[in-house]
């Protein structure tokens, strides 16, 4: 039986067709993509298509999709009818909390602001720390709003912190680390057990030898 893929579009999508390249798979057409968005591997049964990070885990719940790669941070954001069943190991980076140096939340009293892309992580890590916020979701350029005075700190994703450095803000505590993962959907799982874990198991393979 054949199985469709769904891939993060971006740095995400390059890193993967690597992986997918070590573990001899044909992956010509995606690094000769043009505006196309869905390819056949040229080697195996094998269908894959690029969408946007919370998309893939629309369409592997749907079952579009029977296997989906996106990273931790959309996963820890969404609803998880699910398997998680892979770190990939790549696109790595952190959640952390990072302000002005002078606005520690840690020490604040009284009315905390955080903004932040992932109101669902931010809630939830607070919420360890028996702290009361007012979260406020920004699409754009998180870092702006503590040098505006829209909040007093952000939780983000940071790979290297230049950004954060950049525009004078320094990390307060680290969340979690995230990375890429591999996804399957429930039903898929059993239908195409064969196939679906042959896919999985490639990939550890090549996972363990670097």
């Amino acid at each position: 039986m054949s199985i469709s893929i769904a891939l993060t579009k971006g740095r995400l999508e390059k890193e993967t067709v690597k992986l997918l390249d070590k573990a001899n798979y044909g992956t010509d057409e995606l690094k000769d993509k043009g505006r196309k968005l869905v390819f056949k591997d040229t080697k195996k049964d094998i269908k894959y298509f690029l969408v946007k990070a919370a998309d893939s885990i629309t369409y592997v719940e749907h079952g579009v999709a029977d296997i989906g790669v996106v990273g931790k941070d959309t996963l820890l954001e969404a609803d998880n009818n699910y398997y998680e069943v892979l770190d990939l190991e790549i696109g790595k980076c952190k959640f952390i909390v990072a302000s002005l140096p002078e606005k520690n939340i840690y020490k604040k009293v009284g009315h905390i602001k955080i903004g932040t892309k992932y109101p669902t992580v931010a809630r939830e890590y607070f919420k360890k720390k028996n702290m009361d916020v007012e979260i406020i979701k920004i699409e754009g350029s998180v870092e702006l709003a503590p040098i505006l005075g829209l909040c007093d700190a952000i939780v983000d994703i940071m790979e290297t912190g230049t950004t954060l450095k950049e525009n004078g803000l320094i990390v307060f505590d680290t969340i979690c680390d995230i990375s890429a993962r591999v996804i399957v959907n429930k039903a898929s799982c059993k239908m195409k057990r064969e196939e679906v874990w042959d896919f999985i198991n490639s990939l550890k393979k090549v996972i363990k030898e670097e």
